[in-house]
């Protein structure tokens, strides 16, 4: 903990708060913190439970995915209020977990948006790598009744796997564009030269093209 404190930076403090994170400590620093310690479970619980933000991050590079039970990581997502100990938890230790699927089924229909928005982001990588008993009609039948009102985090979800069933499912392809064309979800957000749009059907288009 004195480590992490030693890292503080007030300018890098300022950034991530613009994105709802409180802590000033750089990734890059963290990650090699991280790699020197490598693998330690008992340690990353104990940097868990102080509840401070840099210390969750690197509670989720040195823990062990595998070794959460399904109701640990229910718990612990439900304690994860940043945005980036929401992301990290998801997509390095929750995909890894054998617990995953059933985690995702769980977390879709949650009341909690931030939830409902984890559930989403794991179905978002079921339709890239593991399509097979998915209801990817039936998803997009959610996203268009729900995504255009949601809110931010959960709608970010439901855009994202909007974009990915266009992109991965040619049959499906002229309704996810159709769906985003009349939504204009994120239609407008700010892209940085050399990125990709968020909006739905350029970025459908784009990484069709790249495959192609």
């Amino acid at each position: 903990m004195a480590e992490l404190a030693a890292l503080e930076d007030p300018k890098a403090r300022a950034v991530n708060e613009k994105h709802g994170d409180d802590h000033g400590v750089n990734l890059g620093k963290l990650r090699a913190i991280a790699k020197r310690l490598k693998t330690q479970q008992d340690l990353a619980l104990q940097l868990w439970a102080t509840g401070d933000t840099a210390a969750r991050l690197l509670a989720l590079l040195v823990c062990r995915p595998k070794a959460f039970s399904h109701d640990e990581l229910d718990v612990m997502l439900r304690e994860a209020e940043r945005p980036k100990v929401h992301d990290w938890l998801v997509n390095y230790v929750v995909k890894k977990s054998p617990h995953a699927e059933a985690l995702r089924v769980l977390w879709m229909d949650d009341a909690d948006a931030v939830v409902a928005s984890a559930g989403w982001a794991l179905t978002v990588d079921r339709v890239a790598k593991k399509p097979e008993g998915l209801d990817l009609d039936g998803l997009l039948d959610v996203i268009e009744l729900d995504m255009k009102g949601a809110p931010q985090r959960l709608q970010w979800a439901q855009n994202h796997c909007l974009a990915q069933i266009g992109i991965e499912h040619p049959a499906l392809r002229a309704r996810a564009l159709e769906i985003g064309e009349r939504l204009e979800v994120l239609k407008d957000y700010p892209t940085p030269p050399n990125c990709t749009s968020p909006f739905a059907p350029i970025w459908i288009n784009e990484m069709v093209k790249r495959k192609g």
